[in-house]
């Protein structure tokens, strides 16, 4: 019996007077069937990456533009979100978060569309979904994430110094995840308390749900007792409780299409993916700055399957010829694998094949040019 293929939609950059890239994004979204999709009465989350502070890779806030609209036409609401992230930076909590949207140019004015932060003030807002996966029984999801009834998961496409690249799934995985599910995803043990910038203030010992935390001259979590809720994390005032990042990359790859799992479930048939192969950098958005691109841009690919869509960008991706004067130390002709050429460690297929396994998508895809 012949494996099902996706249909992955790919329009390139071209643009003139008579169609511009906006009347190409148009295309692309009627392809996907979004017009149909979505009603009166539905609510529909535009996940999206907002970029750290300082970064400038993310995507323009006039593509979300004409997103919003598309889908507000269909009688449906929607709104722009992400969760607060897991490191301490600029949207570590959804105030400082909302600010550096803004900053970044999407505020209503440009998008059309409110912000809403899906987990919540410092994460905390989640519900815990069951996936049954090879590493998690049950996901932590950001709580409105979980509420919307579809979501149309907008994505800069790069390469990607844990996962190879980031791509729909990553978007979608640790994107969607509450601060402990980012947590689970990254590490295998206890936040850390650096006695250096520890100032026994007490915000931390306060606020754990668990009671994990002893104070003395200085702050100390309890590793038996830590429950893995971060929430310390978003806390503590001087940013000194830190992440053991001491997760392998095969199992941090799996955690994440896990949470991919527990992120779409209740959703078959409402989520639509549309990756932009532009400003491909050599790392994540996270970033407080944008390093050369690996690749010429590329174009803009759409499907309705978050697996083939990323199976497709990669191979577009790897099918340029890298950039001189950029990070790519390996890997520049044709056909080379570019993100190996900066992140050399990191077997990117693990993703793919595993949220194959897990019923996500297809990795057998047929491109189809509009």
């Amino acid at each position: 019996m012949e494996t099902r293929q996706s249909i992955v939609y790919f329009t390139d950059l071209r643009a003139d007077v008579k169609r511009t890239l906006m009347d190409k994004l148009d295309c692309l979204l009627e392809r996907l069937g979004v017009d149909t999709l979505y009603r009166r009465g539905h609510i529909v989350a535009i996940k999206l990456h907002f970029g750290e502070k300082g970064n400038t890779s993310f995507i323009r806030p006039v593509f979300v533009r004409r997103v919003a609209d598309r889908i507000k036409g269909t009688g449906a609401r929607a709104f722009l979100t992400d969760t607060n992230t897991l490191y301490v930076g600029t949207r570590t909590n959804s105030v400082s978060h909302l600010e550096t949207a803004i900053t970044n140019g999407f505020d209503y004015a440009v998008t059309g569309a409110p912000i809403i932060i899906a987990d919540g003030l410092r994460g905390e807002s989640t519900e815990h979904v069951r996936v049954d996966g090879r590493h998690l029984r049950e996901v932590c999801i950001a709580r409105e994430i979980a509420s919307a009834d579809g979501i149309v998961c907008l994505t800069h496409f790069k390469c990607h110094e844990l996962t190879g690249f980031g791509g729909a799934l990553k978007n979608i995985g640790m994107g969607c995840a509450g601060r402990e599910g980012k947590l689970a995803q990254h590490s295998r043990c206890a936040p850390k308390v650096d006695p250096e910038g520890c100032t026994a203030c007490g915000e931390c010992v306060a606020s754990c749900p668990a009671d994990a935390i002893d104070m003395g001259a200085k702050a100390v979590i309890r590793e038996g007792s830590c429950i893995g809720c971060g929430y310390c994390i978003a806390v503590c005032p001087e940013g000194t409780i830190k992440v053991q990042w001491d997760e392998t990359t095969e199992a941090l790859q799996e955690k994440m299409v896990e949470h991919v799992k527990g992120a779409l479930k209740d959703k078959e048939g409402m989520c639509v993916y549309i990756n932009f192969l532009t400003q491909i950098s050599p790392a994540c958005d996270c970033y407080g700055h944008t390093d050369a691109p690996v690749v010429p841009d590329i174009g803009i690919l759409a499907s309705r399957d978050p697996v083939a869509i990323d199976h497709a960008s990669a191979a577009l991706v790897n099918a340029e010829r890298g950039l001189k004067g950029s990070a790519l130390t390996d890997g520049f002709e044709p056909g080379a694998d570019k993100f190996r050429g900066v992140h050399p460690s990191i077997d990117w297929m693990v993703q793919l094949r595993y949220a194959e396994r897990m019923g996500i998508g297809t990795l057998r895809y047929r491109l189809e040019e509009v």
